[in-house]
Formats: structure tokens, sequence, C-alpha cells
């Protein structure tokens, strides 16, 4: 039987701050800037378009040879991160993006074929470290301060979407695509080099499969139904909510109001209520944790009803405010549940099958959504998507184990 170790620190050490811990701040440093080198690369190759030296069929092109990348690579490298030492994975993870970025510049607008395969690599770079950098944050960082630690690593998250369009477009009056290709590469160096090492106790290679390990790690899934809901749960609301999003928030600022500053000031919202969420989870630990990020999830359900009502603009802004304040509910308490309840040995292969689901739906979604509209109507898909919004959570939420996500830690 598998052993969890729970949290039994006394008062004082929950109240050290994680941020005052060099290797907690190394590999902060390292997840910010792969974060911000994964936003930034469809944003630099949208520029690359406006400057004409990319058509929006390559740019489509190289964004779908990238996401092919990201999912390709995310269960291949859960196995490697329980195979071998986490922070090996984040390494080499890294170095493959940082080295297919100049190549990607070479040949951005030269050869559409060897773009894709860099932005593909870049993909599959990114995918890879993410499974990788939750469980090495489990090395990393105590048990009483990774609800803190998540929170923080969010809330760089939510910094990045709000200050780095500006950023990125003044540099790009001083620095032309190909520089800004190869800050990206500079980014990633930082995230394959700077992590701190992990405790480095994970099983080595016992001689099994690729596929057996990966249902391994399936199976330790299976064993948390809290988990299973949730994922449920985030996968339903982010392949219909943020469809909605994406696809029908551009169409209603145009249409409806008339300008794209609804559609900009939706978005800005939305960033930061999550920081505001992201902010309140670093110091809040409600009594029944699981609910309340289900419950925060479920606030997503009024971003597409305030796109089908004839509502002030103002108040299509605050709904989007709200729901990034909800999904940081859910968000910071997620991590720190899966870090804490899975088996150690098995957790890099249930995080990636958490981004696996959750974000691989995404596209989906995004694709579906378009036809949706033109065969049922725009008001029939935001009627549905609102209500998969709310009933996903509420379902998951009669999960018994769901209300805390894991058994009661008293």
């Amino acid at each position: 039987m598998t052993h969890v170790v729970h949290d039994t620190a006394p008062p004082a050490a929950k109240a050290r701050s994680v941020l005052r811990d060099s290797a907690f701040l190394r590999l902060w440093t390292a997840t910010t800037a792969s974060g911000l080198a994964t936003w930034a690369l469809p944003f630099v190759l949208g520029l690359a378009v406006l400057s004409r030296s990319l058509t929006a069929v390559e740019l489509g092109v190289l964004l779908a040879a990238r996401t092919t990348g990201f999912l390709a690579a995310v269960p291949i490298s859960g196995v490697l991160a329980d195979r071998y030492a986490r922070r090996q994975v984040v390494l080499y993870s890294g170095l493959t993006s940082a080295i297919a970025a100049p190549v990607l510049t070479a040949f951005l607008g030269n050869s559409l074929v060897l773009a894709a395969v860099a932005a593909a690599a870049m993909g599959a770079g990114q995918g890879a470290c993410r499974p990788a950098f939750s469980a090495l944050t489990a090395e990393v960082v105590e048990p009483v301060q990774r609800q803190q630690a998540n929170a923080a690593m969010t809330m760089s998250i939510r910094v990045t979407t709000l200050v780095a369009p500006g950023l990125t477009a003044l540099l790009a009056l001083v620095v032309n695509t190909q520089g800004l290709l190869l800050g990206i590469g500079a980014l990633w160096l930082v995230a394959a080099l700077v992590p701190p090492a992990g405790s480095g106790q994970v099983p080595s290679a016992d001689g099994k499969g690729f596929v057996t390990e990966f249902l391994d790690g399936v199976r330790e899934a299976r064993r948390h139904p809290w988990f299973l809901a949730g994922l449920g749960a985030l996968s339903a609301v982010i392949a219909t909510g943020y469809s909605a999003t994406g696809v029908v928030l551009p169409l209603v600022s145009r249409d409806r109001y008339g300008t794209e500053a609804v559609l900009a000031g939706a978005l800005t919202a939305y960033t930061l209520g999550a920081l505001a969420g992201a902010v309140l989870m670093a110091r809040w630990r409600p009594r029944a944790a699981g609910w309340t990020g289900l419950f925060g999830l479920a606030l997503y359900g009024f971003a597409p009803l305030a796109l089908l009502l004839p509502v002030h603009p103002f108040v299509v802004i605050a709904v989007y405010a709200v729901a990034g304040l909800g999904i940081d509910l859910f968000n910071v308490p997620w991590f720190t549940a899966t870090q804490r309840e899975v088996e150690p040995s098995k957790l890099a292969r249930v995080s990636s099958l958490d981004f696996l689901l959750s974000y691989g739906l995404a596209p989906a979604g995004l694709a579906l959504i378009a036809p949706a509209i033109t065969e049922f109507g725009t008001s029939a898909v935001l009627i549905v998507c609102a209500v998969v919004c709310f009933a996903a959570p509420a379902i998951a939420a009669l999960v018994p184990s769901s209300r805390d996500f894991g058994p009661r830690h008293e």
C-alpha cells in the first residue's frame, strides 16, 4: 500500500515563506522563463505576419506543428520524468526548445517544412517540461509550502500574460522577428539551466515498456476518484468555455459593441482576476479546498452567458474578471493536491495525463465551435457552453473525495 505524507508541520513551519528558499526561487525563475517563452512564440509569429515575412496560412501550419509536438511530448515526458531524474528531463526539454529557436529563425519564410519541424521541436520541449516541472516542484518544495509555491508560479504566468504583449510590441520596434525568436531561445536556455537539483528519489528504468509505464500512471490516476472527476470537469470547461472565449468573444466585441475594446478589456480583466485568485490562494486555506476549486471553475459558465445576453460592455468585462478569479481558485489547490496525494514515483505520469486531456482538448473545442455555430447558431452554442461549465464542476463535486481533493486532512 502506498502511504502519502501529509501536512503535519507545526505552525512556525507553515509561516515560513517559500520565497526565502533559494532552490524554489531558481525553480520559479525557470518556470517563469518557460512560460514567457511559451506565450511569446505565437505572438512573435503573429508579428511576422504583420511584417509580411510570414503568411496567415504559414502561421497556421507553424502553430499546428507546435501543438502537435506539445501533445506528442507530454505523455513521453511523463514516463521519462518518473523513470529518470526530473531535473534531467527539464534540462533536455529546455535545450530542445533552445536549439530549435535558431533553426526556426533560419528557415522562417524560407522553408515552411523545416520551419514547421523546428516549431514542432519547440512544442515538444514545451510539452516535455510541463509534467517534469510539476514533479520537480514536489521534490524541491516542502509539503506545507506547496500551495504557496503553486500560487507564486501561477502569479508569474498571469503577470507575464498581462505585461508581455506590451513589452514584446515595444521590442519589435527595435528588434526584428529573427531577433525576438532568438530571445525566445535564450529564455529556454534559462529554463533548462537554472532549475535546482531535485531529491533524485525516483526509480530507475525497470525494464517495463513505455506503454506499460504510462498505463501504470493511468491506474494511479484511477485510484483517486477526485482526480478523475476534477480532470473531467476541467477538460469540459476548457473545451467549451475557453472555446467560446476564443471564437465568440471577438465576434460579439465587433458586431454587438462595434469596438475591439471589449475584447481587449475582457481578456485583460480575466488575467487580472486570475492574478487576484492566485494572490488569494497563496494565503487562504479553505476547509473544503476541492469544493472551493470546483466552485471557482464553475464561475466560467457566466462568460458564455455574458456573450449571449445584451448586457452593458462593462458587465462582460466584469464577468471575465470573475471567471479569471475562479480559474485560479481551482488551479492552485488542484496542483497542490496532485502533488500531495499522488504516489511520488508516478507523479509526472499523472501530471502528464492532466495536461494531455485538459489542454489537449482545447484545440478540439476551438476547431468544433465554429462549425457548431454555423449549424446551430451562436445562441444555442453559448447556452450549451454555459450549461456544461456549470454542470461539469457540480457533477464532479458529487464525488465524496472531491470535497478536499483527497481524503480529509485534519
